[in-house]
């Protein structure tokens, strides 16, 4: 499809893989922007419409998104399926560091923007996105309290394995690889002993009841 053609919201997600590029060298701004207008044969005005009012902000999104969409179609579910749960977390968490392999500057300077008070919300609902992505790919059918719990573990394991990637000078990231699989551990076994607290066996928990408690212990 030729460029031109693209509507804005395509144009977005053409343009940020070139700007994630660029922001190595230029950060995530106007000439980052216009760099990868350059390349895709954008006109420079309609890439900054595409991102108007939105900043670097904008474009980091942009960037996720665009990671966000290969993901699924690079690994979709019944890929998947034959992997135990963990091995399907670990497979699609490595998945967005090979992604991001050799944009670590980029990726430092993005987190750097999103840890900003301003940006935490939008920060907070790209990275919600994010792991309900993964834990939907991983074959999670949850709708209760733990579809919430386990989207908001795998965000905060996602986000600090990326603090650990973007200063990993070992061996084909062989340390971030080993605190990845530190962190799946530790989650795996809280599942378990969650599953053996809140079991069919069990009454049924109950948030309500149990803050209940808490505030008015039984007598």
């Amino acid at each position: 499809m030729d460029v031109a053609d693209l509507t804005l919201d395509e144009l977005r997600l053409a343009l940020a893989p070139g700007i994630a590029d660029a922001a190595v060298f230029d950060g995530w701004s106007d000439a980052a922007l216009e760099m990868a207008a350059d390349q895709l044969g954008a006109d420079r005005d309609v890439a900054r419409l595409a991102f108007k009012d939105e900043g670097a902000m904008g474009m980091i999104c942009a960037w996720i998104e665009t990671i966000d969409r290969q993901m699924v179609l690079d690994l979709p579910p019944e890929k998947l399926a034959g992997m135990k749960i963990r091995e399907r977390i670990r497979a699609l968490v490595q998945y967005r560091l090979d992604a991001v392999a050799g944009q670590e500057e980029s990726l430092r300077r993005a987190l750097a923007i999103m840890a900003m008070p301003q940006n935490a919300p939008r920060a907070l609902k790209t990275g919600w996105n994010s792991a309900d992505v993964m834990w939907r790919l991983a074959g999670d059918t949850a709708t209760d309290y733990n579809h919430y719990t386990k989207r908001a573990i795998l965000a905060s394991i996602y986000g600090a394995t990326l603090t650990v990637f973007i200063a990993d000078e070992s061996d084909g990231k062989a340390d971030t690889a080993a605190f990845l699989e530190r962190r799946i551990d530790g989650v795996m076994k809280f599942e378990k002993a969650k599953a053996k607290w809140f079991g069919p066996e069990r009454e049924t928990f109950s948030v309500t009841r149990f803050l209940g408690r808490l505030r008015y212990p039984a007598r």
